[in-house]
Order: structure tokens, then C-alpha cells, then sequence
């Protein structure tokens, strides 16, 4: 599917693997539309004033269908959604400080899983409205964000690594679900990505994660992960898939 002439909806557009995927789907010629929250958006030193940012947190259907509403009125029919919004704090089910909190392991399965699927199911309410592209009925793409913890949560992963093995566990079914609608649906699971978040880490550390990946020894970017999403979408056939990027880590306990 050409992206071209189409509008693309990426969440946790400010910064990280978002910010770099809004940007590569903007210069492939999509209308880009970068939701994210609203103290995210303010902190954006120079906005891509090819993308028009959108303040809503994904876990508020509210906020995402009003978000999807403006979308709607641009006018250009919403074929693209890459969902890229989530967090990752750590924490062991038990530590010194007792057993792990079960706020925040709803807050990191709230915003990981639950509100990908939340902007997943409003969006493709609105792409199974639109017209066909092509004479099999195709209608638009869906990309989601797992992570390598999906398969291999490290110690202290337990909440991401549960929220990501959820946003993997739904990549099929939703694909089975949206396919009467000619809409695909694949996920990325990234392994260890150069993005904001690690940019506080010493270089000895940095340099010891690289050392980790068997090849290439170095740290994923975010134009790669933004460019497997062009990939994705380009490959019509390519449905109901989780695609590991991440030099053939396996990750260890620690």
C-alpha cells in the first residue's frame, strides 16, 4: 500500500521511535497527524511542522476518538496507525521494599496494552469506513509496538514485560478480526534502541549493551524501526506478524 495521499496516525509522536516514524511517513508523502500528551507535545524544541500534533492520552477513549474526529475532518482518509506510545519503569515482584506495586503494574499495563488497543479498535472503526485501495479490498495498516522483553523480560521486567507480551499476543487475533475490513495488522518487537532514554547512560554502558548484540554489535535506531514500518506497510501480504528488530538479541536475566 502506497502512503501517499493517505493519513497516518503515530502515538507517542514527541519524541523516540515515534517522533522518528511520523517523520519518515510524512516524508513518503502520508498527512501525519502525532498524538501524544500534552506536556510531551510542549516539550518539543523544534516541531516538524509536517505533523500536526494531537494532545490525548491513549488510555482515554475520549480523548482518542476526539483526536480521530479531527483527523476525519482533514479529510484524507486514515490508512496508517503505528502505535509507538508506552513506558518502561522496573521494578521485581520482590525486592527489599516488599512486593512490587500493583499500581504501577496497572499504570504500565494500562498505557502499554490497554491503550494500544484502544487507539487500535477506534482507529480501525474508522478505516473499515473508508473506500477500498486496491481490487482485494485493502483498507489500511495497523503497526504496534511489542519489545524483545515480550519473549525475554529481564529481571525487573515483569510489567513490561507483560504489557508487550500482550501487544504481541493480539497481533493475530486482531489480524483475523480486521481482515473482513481489508484491514493488516503486524507488530514490531524493537530489542535495544538508541532513543532519548538511554541518552543519560555512561558510554561504558552503552558500550556494553552493543557488545550484547551479536551482529551488528550496536544499538538499534529509531530510522531503522521507522523504516521496518514503511517495509510493513509496503508488503501487502504481510499480515498478522510479530517482526523482532533487534540484531538477534536474546535477551539475558540481567
Amino acid at each position: 500500500m502506497d502512503v501517499n495521499g493517505t493519513a497516518a496516525l503515530v502515538t507517542g509522536a514527541a519524541s523516540g521511535l515515534g517522533a522518528e516514524t511520523a517523520a519518515a511517513l510524512a516524508r513518503a508523502g502520508a498527512t501525519v497527524f502525532g498524538l501524544d500528551l500534552p506536556n510531551a507535545i510542549e516539550k518539543i524544541e523544534e516541531p516538524n511542522a509536517a505533523i500536526t500534533f494531537l494532545a490525548a492520552d491513549v488510555t482515554d477513549p475520549d480523548q482518542v476518538a476526539a483526536a480521530i474526529v479531527e483527523i476525519e475532518a482533514a479529510g484524507v482518509p486514515l490508512r496508517v496507525v503505528v502505535n509507538c506510545a508506552g513506558i518502561g519503569p522496573s521494578q521485581r515482584v520482590l525486592s527489599r521494599k516488599g512486593p512490587h506495586d500493583l499500581d504501577l503494574f496497572a499504570t504500565v499495563l494500562r498505557i502499554n496494552l490497554l491503550g494500544t488497543f484502544n487507539v487500535l479498535r477506534l482507529a480501525a472503526d474508522v478505516m473499515a469506513r473508508t473506500e477500498t485501495v486496491d481490487a482485494l479490498g485493502q483498507r489500511g495498516v495497523i503497526v504496534n509496538t511489542a519489545s524483545v522483553a515480550a519473549f525475554e523480560g529481564q529481571i525487573g521486567q515483569i510489567a513490561y514485560a507483560a504489557s508487550k507480551g500482550g501487544v504481541h499476543s493480539m497481533t493475530v487475533p486482531a489480524a483475523r478480526d480486521l481482515a473482513q475490513f481489508g484491514i493488516r495488522v503486524n507488530t514490531i518487537a524493537p530489542g535495544i534502541v538508541d532513543t532519548p532514554m538511554l541518552a543519560t547512560v555512561g558510554p561504558e554502558f552503552r558500550a556494553a549493551l552493543s557488545e550484547s548484540v551479536p551482529f551488528p554489535k550496536r544499538l538499534a535506531t529509531a530510522d531503522e524501526f521507522a523504516g521496518l514500518v514503511l517495509a510493513i506497510i509496503g508488503q501487502d501480504y504481510l499480515n498478522g506478524e510479530t517482526i523482532r528488530l533487534d540484531g538477534a538479541l536474546r535477551m539475558a536475566p540481567r
